[in-house]
């Protein structure tokens, strides 16, 4: 009899670990599927993982748990499931951000994040084995900091988003010739992903709904997921939209343990959507008067409208700009989008321009639109193919530079819109809106990010030449994102920096830029190092007191008090006494002067500052001494800290004086 009991618990163990079988023609009434986010069902069945809200996740998972393994630490059951999806973009040529097949320990994703992260993970738990996830993604976006390939990739996941192994979306046809597929095509198209235990092999493959099954998979790739998933875990789909719109949508989908997945039923499966185009606006189906003795009053009327209009509206577009034409604007879209860039949409205003926040009138994006005069056309296109190589970088600290409008005398330039504003608001000496260390401390490390990946991580040398409070911009959680490149210079990695024209902002300059107008990584350096002071102290690097014409200059300030010995008066008073670590407060202050060094051989690179800020490694004990000229760390300096007044008065105050943004123009020579 025990023995009976024991073959019986055996079966019916096998027998629930192989009767798992999943499948929907069509998800109404969604009574087993979890659904999560902006996830929902259509009224004719249609799994619909998002709309039309931006930054937003959605996920839909089988209620109940899989049982991939006998035991805990057994082997991994084979799987194979297949559905059919389809993406919905609001702009023909462009999405955000993709889908996912998931296998996850719980059928919810709550602290998953959206654009890049796909509705899977986030910037903490991303590449933590820990996770226990294996998803398939079709991402639409290109994500640099996750090595994605293109915008129109498939990629298999295991417990981050640097996919194993990918492929540009497509399959292999009949004759063994490489079909390309676009996801944001608005069209069906089903995907089959199968794991045999036995070999360890994964399979994805893929193709337009409606044919068959292609015989050589999209993606192979051999790995053993018995150390990933768990015993019992859940399945489903993860989706993510960011500043643009995208709808996701599943028709049907099948799961299997052990076997092959249940085939789909086409003639069940539910419709997708009709798009329809926009109708035309009624302007312009206005009929001609019918009495005819206003007709030539009309005709008069309208033509002098329509010539006001066009006047209005008037842009400049030369032959070259044709490769540039996905990065352009229409000056009309950002004239209604601002609503005629009214004053009260105004959020601040500067040496090189007026910065207005608008909505995008097609896209309902909301973004920031900076208008800058310039009355040369000279150096015009090489600042355009820069403005355009920089809208093509990504990452987390930078603020995403959207395209461009070229109008009369004037340049636009359009940025995603960050709600907090710039950095400097909160600082100098303003108690009711400031930022506590912790806050502080994450916005300088974003920053300090930002530009590693410039300095290092692109595929070209981005200089900013601009780095200062003021283009630092927070958004919705107080991330700090470096903006505002239209001072920026690139160069290939290897190759040197050409000389060009002093531009940069007073206090922000390092002296040997103002002497040889020549822009490097350690001219970066040294206004990052203003920065960090100017943070931590909440005041400007430099200030000009008209009363007593004396000129405050920061680093020397600073310096003064670390010679005196109490250079922890420098903090900023309203951090006030508690709440953060002092001895972090003093470090940042110590490498904010190393940044600031006169010699620009003494000072970091950003991969070294980014590692002292993060902690990854000690900042060297350093004395004031060993700032100055003859001492530790002289690396050829010849002023070390005791110049640098000397070095403005001479080489900026006197080409500039009294003027707080020393760049004579933005298309002026060397750009």
């Amino acid at each position: 009899m025990f023995i009976k009991l024991i073959l019986f618990f055996l079966l019916s163990q096998t027998l629930r670990s192989s009767s798992q079988i999943l499948t929907y023609n069509g998800f109404n009434p969604p009574t087993d599927i979890s659904l999560q986010g902006l996830a929902t069902v259509t009224p004719n069945g249609l799994l619909k993982l998002t709309n039309t809200t931006v930054q937003k996740t959605g996920h839909a998972f089988y209620t109940k748990p899989i049982r991939f393994k006998d035991s805990p630490n057994a082997t991994v059951s084979s799987f194979s499931t297949t559905f059919v999806f389809a993406i919905y973009s609001q702009i023909p040529t462009l999405s955000g951000h993709g889908i996912a097949f998931v296998i996850s320990p719980s059928p919810a994703l709550p602290y998953a994040l959206p654009s890049q992260y796909i509705g899977l993970f986030n910037n903490s738990n991303n590449g933590n084995d820990t996770n226990h996830v294996f998803a398939v993604e079709f991402d639409t976006i290109q994500s640099n900091e996750f090595g994605d390939p293109n915008d129109n990739h498939v990629g298999i996941d295991i417990n981050g988003l640097r996919s194993v192994k990918y492929s540009t979306a497509g399959y292999w046809n009949e004759n063994n010739k490489f079909q390309n597929l676009n996801l944001i095509s608005r069209k069906l198209m089903q995907v089959w992903i199968n794991y045999d235990k036995l070999s360890n092999k994964i399979d994805v493959t893929m193709s337009p709904y409606g044919s068959d099954k292609p015989s050589k998979p999209l993606i192979t790739y051999v790995t053993d997921l018995s150390p990933v998933l768990l015993q019992d875990m859940y399945v489903g789909f993860a989706s993510a939209t960011g500043s643009v719109i995208s709808e996701h949508y599943i028709a049907g989908w099948s799961f299997r343990l052990n076997g092959e997945a249940p085939s789909l039923t086409s003639s069940n499966l539910p419709k997708l959507p009709r798009f329809e185009p926009r109708r035309i606006s009624d302007f312009y189906k206005i009929g001609m008067p019918l009495i005819s003795l206003f007709l030539i009053f009309s005709v008069i009327s309208l033509a002098f409208y329509v010539a006001r209009r066009r006047k209005k509206f008037e842009e400049e577009l030369d032959d070259w700009e044709t490769e540039f034409g996905k990065n352009r604007f229409r000056f009309k879209e950002l004239y209604h989008a601002t609503k005629g860039f009214k004053e009260k949409d105004l959020l601040g205003s500067g040496g090189f321009g007026r910065v207005y926040r608008g909505i995008l009138p097609t896209t309902k994006i909301e973004v920031a639109v900076k208008r800058v005069s310039h009355d040369s056309k000279q150096g015009m296109k090489e600042f355009v193919a820069e403005i355009v190589s920089t809208g093509r970088m990504s990452h987390r600290n930078l603020v995403p530079l959207l395209g461009y409008c070229r109008r009369r005398g004037e340049l636009l330039l359009v940025y995603d819109y960050m709600p907090n504003g710039s950095l400097d608001k909160y600082l100098y000496n303003n108690p009711e809106r400031t930022l506590d260390w912790k806050q502080r401390s994450k916005i300088v490390k974003g920053v300090a990010s930002g530009l590693f990946y410039l300095h290092e991580e692109w595929e070209q040398v981005v200089i900013h030449r601009d780095v200062k409070a003021s283009n630092v911009l927070l958004d919705a959680d107080f991330n700090g994102r470096l903006g505002d490149f239209g001072l920026a210079r690139l160069y290939d990695h290897g190759s040197d920096p050409q000389t060009t024209h002093v531009v940069g902002t007073l206090g922000y300059l390092a002296p040997e830029h103002s002497r040889t107008g020549r822009a490097t990584t350690a001219t970066d350096v040294y206004a990052f190092g203003a920065f960090l002071l100017e943070v931590v102290s909440g005041r400007r690097p430099i200030e000009l007191h008209s009363e007593s014409d004396d000129t405050f200059l920061l680093v020397e300030w600073v310096f003064g008090l670390w010679l005196r010995g109490n250079i922890m008066e420098a903090k900023d008073p309203n951090l006030g006494c508690d709440g953060y670590d002092l001895e972090e407060v003093e470090m940042v202050l110590k490498l904010g002067l190393l940044c600031s060094h006169s010699d620009p051989l003494a000072r970091p690179s950003m991969r070294l500052v980014l590692q002292y800020l993060r902690g990854d490694m000690s900042l060297p004990e350093l004395t004031p001494l060993d700032l100055s000229a003859g001492n530790g760390m002289n690396l050829g300096g010849r002023e070390g800290f005791s110049g640098i007044a000397m070095s403005y008065s001479s080489s900026v105050f006197n080409g500039f004086t009294g003027v707080s943004s020393i760049a004579d123009s933005l298309l002026s020579g060397g750009r």
